[in-house]
């Protein structure tokens, strides 16, 4: 090993990707005898690099998440974004040029990886599309507030629960400074957070500098499970209108007085 990079260092052609392992993809997992540890890291790194290959790449196109499903005939990568149509390109073409490249990447054999693209319903709750909303909104040189309001105000309409937008950086002043605006009602912890709450980090490189922006997302409940979570909030109280009381009124016998004991009766006068 000392000798091969001993040689590639004196040819000027030393590089990082020279050491690189080959990319372990969860159809190699499943095929090869690997402990479950390995196993769990490698699908974490394939779904974080095919995550960021495909935000950098569909970053107009409203990208709003991945989903890897592995199947034993092939791998079926499902894209969710709010513009379909883009995705897809003319006639599929685009489409097949991703499925493409994630197959010489990742060394998928041929026709065992598909990739599908899957329309985002409601796409104000969703973080991602509303973040790279706001980036190029400050890309086209919009002010921060005016363009935080605007995104604020769509979020809001369409039914969310609450929303909170940080932006950090080199606003307008050389100075760095962060503001935060808040809307409506968010949760910030335990297990409800992980289905109610979407966030989002995008970072936006402005002539003056990088600027962060974050963007979360509080959806409401929803029984069916497509606008929101089915599960509903844990100190969720539900207040039900008061039943309509009907008074019964319980009828009293004639020959009965006061207490059921018979009414007082005179003496009968006596015949004289």
């Amino acid at each position: 090993f000392g000798s091969r990079v001993h040689q590639l260092a004196t040819s000027n052609r030393l590089t990082f990707a020279t050491f690189l392992p080959p990319p372990f993809t969860p159809k190699m997992a499943n095929q090869v005898q690997i402990s479950k540890k390995r196993k769990f890291v490698a699908d974490g790194v394939f779904y974080a690099e095919l995550n960021e290959f495909l935000q950098r790449t569909l970053a107009e196109d409203g990208y709003a998440g991945v989903e890897v499903r592995v199947t034993p005939i092939r791998t079926e990568i499902i894209i969710r974004a709010t513009r379909t149509r883009e995705v897809l390109g003319e006639k599929g073409r685009r489409i097949r040029e991703l499925t493409a490249l994630v197959q010489k990447r990742y060394g998928f054999p041929e026709n065992s990886v598909e990739l599908f693209a899957e329309r985002v319903e409601n796409r104000a709750s969703c973080a991602m599309a509303q973040c790279e909303s706001l980036r190029y909104k400050l890309l086209g040189g919009l002010a921060a507030r005016r363009a935080v309001y605007g995104v604020m105000r769509f979020v809001m309409e369409n039914g969310a629960k609450g929303c909170e937008v940080i932006i950090s950086g080199k606003m307008r002043a050389q100075r760095a400074k962060a503001m935060k605006f808040r809307q409506g009602y968010l949760i910030s912890t335990g297990e409800p957070k992980k289905h109610y709450i979407d966030e989002a980090v995008r970072h936006v490189a402005m002539r003056q500098g990088m600027i962060g922006i974050k963007v979360k997302i509080m959806m409401s409940h929803d029984p069916e499970g497509k606008m929101g979570p089915k599960m509903m909030l844990p100190d969720n109280i539900t207040v039900h209108e008061p039943k309509e009381e009907v008074q019964v009124m319980q009828p009293v016998p004639e020959d009965e007085g006061y207490g059921g004991y018979g009414g007082y009766e005179a003496p009968a006068e006596e015949e004289q």
